[in-house]
């Protein structure tokens, strides 16, 4: 009789932010303010995790770690962008987002405190575009089932 498989669950690498460095300003210059942090876009049927490594704020500091973990989203509407869960690994936060409505840009703001009484807080955009199913122009020529019929490449075979 076969044996069932255990799995180990590893964040993907494809969906992590890291903190912006903390770099040093020389004296008298100014500082200029860092570009928006942000994930990759999402689909609003996706349900993903994302990743958001604190690591250069804890630099020499090896027995840090994130402690406590807290986040909203803005907007907050109904079938708007949802956080399903989170959870930390070390210097990295882990989100799961579900949802959101096509056309939006979606800021997640995380508040983080660590081990040490550090505490970090940062907001992170997030777009959602319809990804999943493109619409067929209006004028694409359709079988008698409504399948779309395409060229060689994939595209709509469209009506003069």
């Amino acid at each position: 009789m076969p044996t069932q498989a255990t799995h180990v669950w590893k964040p993907s690498s494809a969906r992590t932010v890291v903190l912006d460095s903390f770099i040093p300003v020389p004296r008298g210059a100014i500082a200029a303010a860092p570009p928006p942090l942000n994930w990759p876009t999402k689909d609003p049927a996706d349900i993903l995790d994302y990743q958001f490594d604190i690591s250069p704020a804890l630099v020499g500091n090896d027995g840090d770690s994130i402690l406590t973990l807290d986040a909203s989203v803005s907007p907050s509407n109904p079938g708007d962008l949802a956080i399903q869960g989170m959870t930390a690994d070390g210097a990295v936060a882990i989100f799961w987002l579900s949802g959101g409505q096509a056309g939006t840009v979606y800021t997640v703001t995380i508040m983080i405190g660590t081990v040490n009484g550090r505490s970090i807080q940062r907001s992170i955009l997030v777009p959602v575009l319809l990804l999943s199913s493109p619409s067929a122009p209006v004028t694409a020529i359709e079988t008698d089932t409504g399948l779309v019929i395409t060229d060689q490449n994939g595209n709509p075979v469209l009506a003069n």
